[in-house]
């Protein structure tokens, strides 16, 4: 459990330093998540990482049980009235355990996959460990906990290529470990990234409704 808070902290502090060179033009840019601008998913994390779970429950309830909603809520509570004050907010919860279960892969998923959701239209790259990409892509195979990611992966066999990992049984799909996390979680990636006899498989599975969150 330490170990993957840990990880989870190191993310953070490393999304929270891309941050900081960042103009207003670049914080109000669409992120990959395409509900959210770049400042907003900042404000989402924010919120994820200050709700225990009975906020979270309280919260849930009083949104109707609509998750869309009770993001939507907690996310406005943590806009600053600035890009640099919703960036110190976030950094307040660099070093937080304050998460609305106890499924702490899933939390790290939360950083890495919306780090990437603001990294990729901006351009900007991170090289994450092995141990993050394994944990994740472990996770992601074996649990719909937030995104159907199973039911992606079932009845395929995921070769990241770049970690010598592999996970499932079926039809290889072959490619680094991170396009295949992002995929999992219903992000877009390119189809020529995969390769293996269940790659076009994979890819048809990976469409998801525009507004991804």
């Amino acid at each position: 459990m330490n170990a993957i808070w840990d990880l989870i902290h190191t993310e953070r502090a490393a999304l929270a330093d891309d941050l900081a060179g960042l103009d207003d033009e670049q914080w109000h840019r669409q992120s990959l998540s395409t509900a959210w601008t770049v400042e907003e998913v900042v404000a989402h994390l924010t919120a994820g990482a200050s709700t225990g779970f009975w906020a979270w429950i309280r919260s849930i309830a009083g949104a109707g049980f609509k998750p869309d909603l009770h993001n939507q809520r907690r996310l406005e509570e943590r806009l600053g009235t600035t890009p640099g004050e919703t960036l110190a907010q976030f950094r307040q919860t660099i070093d937080s355990t304050v998460s609305p279960t106890g499924t702490l892969p899933a939390w790290l998923g939360e950083v890495v996959i919306h780090g990437e959701d603001i990294r990729v239209p901006l351009g900007l790259r991170r090289a994450y460990s092995d141990e993050v990409l394994v944990t994740l892509l472990d996770f992601f195979e074996s649990s719909n906990f937030t995104v159907p990611s199973k039911a992606r992966a079932r009845g395929l066999t995921l070769v990241a290529t770049d970690v010598n990992h592999w996970v499932g049984t079926g039809p290889e799909v072959k490619g680094t470990a991170l396009d295949l996390i992002l995929a999992l979680a219903g992000r877009p990636v390119p189809a020529e990234r995969f390769a293996g006899s269940g790659a076009y498989d994979f890819d048809a599975r990976g469409h998801e409704p525009s507004q991804r969150r």
